[in-house]
């Protein structure tokens, strides 16, 4: 059975995203015109195939570059002609559930006509996906806008811009216009939106700051992981990460990353590609104790820290764009959330405890 809300622009949460402007594609649909196709739009095309759906939600995904000729991209009014591949692919993996209000908190940090930005906490999924069905910020979004009639959770025009890991904690604007989320996405595409994140790695940052330049793409070995390739390889998509030492905590590290592309696990894969994995990171190896001495206190203390945060020490803490109507500057601050201040704080005393 085709699902009438199928066009919405999510993602399976095993497909994670530190932060993305321009989200993995997944084919949803795949027609191939008859040799006796006479010329016919795409989207009366797309309505004769697909009658669950409506021809201006058909519309409005073609506006979104969800319908496409081979790997193209074409509008509502391009001709179907014998021989089309004619595909429609989302930025989720394919899945049938509807996406169901639930009264879950949201921490809203500003809200206007034009969008919303959210503190996302740490474990709380983004999208609905394989095993995360339900419990998503997009039903808690489902909840939040269930009488406005001008915000659909399944219309690709509006929504998320852009998205962070489940356990990463921090900010992520929500766009509740087709004009916004045009606006806010070419921002992002364009690199002009400011984004820093704080993290807690492994080592001492020495240099104490830098710049990462290598592709990010899904590792040949697993693609459950993502992986550095040199810088003009055709593996993977170019990405760059800068980085500077805020504070030395005698075996971790508390660094700031500015983001200046958004590839998929990006701070996690290259920090680890320079030795500095993400503290409790169990996807990329910071789960292990990495620096340190061998000793059964030292051990002892490490595993308490992990306890204390108990997901990767990382956090979109800064976000700014220029609001896509009044062409202001927003500029938008987030606190870093207790479970990692906690842990900051122990490696604190702990460094100051080596030092007397």
């Amino acid at each position: 059975m085709l699902d009438p809300d199928l066009f919405d622009l999510d993602d399976d949460e095993l497909q994670e995203t530190e932060e993305s402007a321009q989200p993995e594609l997944y084919e949803h649909f795949r027609f191939v015109a008859e040799p006796g196709q006479k010329l016919l739009r795409v989207d009366k095309f797309l309505v004769q195939l697909m009658p669950k759906i409506s021809r201006n939600r058909i519309q409005a995904a073609a506006d979104a570059g969800c319908v496409r000729i081979g790997d193209r991209p074409v509008k509502a009014n391009y001709k179907v002609k014998p021989g089309d591949e004619v595909r429609v692919v989302l930025d989720r993996p394919p899945y049938e559930n509807e996406i169901i209000p639930q009264d879950i908190p949201l921490d809203i940090v500003y809200e206007d006509d034009d969008l919303m930005v959210i503190n996302k906490p740490a474990g709380l999924v983004v999208h609905p996906g394989q095993g995360n069905w339900t419990g998503t910020m997009l039903n808690a979004l489902a909840y939040y806008f269930r009488d406005d009639d001008r915000f659909d959770v399944a219309d690709p025009r509006v929504g998320l811009v852009h998205r962070i890991d489940k356990d990463t904690s921090g900010l992520l604007v929500v766009a509740k216009s087709p004009g916004a989320k045009t606006s806010l996405g070419k921002q992002f595409y364009d690199k002009t939106t400011k984004r820093q994140y704080v993290a807690l790695v492994w080592g001492r940052l020495d240099p104490p700051e830098g710049t990462i330049v290598g592709n990010v793409g899904r590792d040949p070995r697993d693609r459950m992981l993502m992986t550095v390739f040199p810088e003009g390889s055709e593996m993977g998509k170019h990405a760059v990460t800068h980085y500077s030492l805020i504070e030395n905590l005698a075996h971790v590290a508390l660094v700031r990353c500015q983001l200046e592309t958004g590839r998929t696990h990006q701070i996690r894969v290259h920090m680890r590609h320079i030795g500095h994995p993400l503290f409790n990171d169990i996807r990329y190896g910071g789960d292990a104790i990495l620096r340190g001495n061998t000793s059964g206190s030292y051990r002892q203390f490490v595993l308490n820290c992990f306890a204390v945060c108990p997901r990767h020490a990382l956090h979109a803490k800064t976000l700014g764009f220029t609001h896509p109507r009044t062409g202001e500057m927003m500029n938008f601050d987030s606190e870093i959330p207790a479970d990692m201040q906690a842990l900051i704080e122990r490696w604190r005393n702990y460094a100051y405890s080596l030092a007397q």
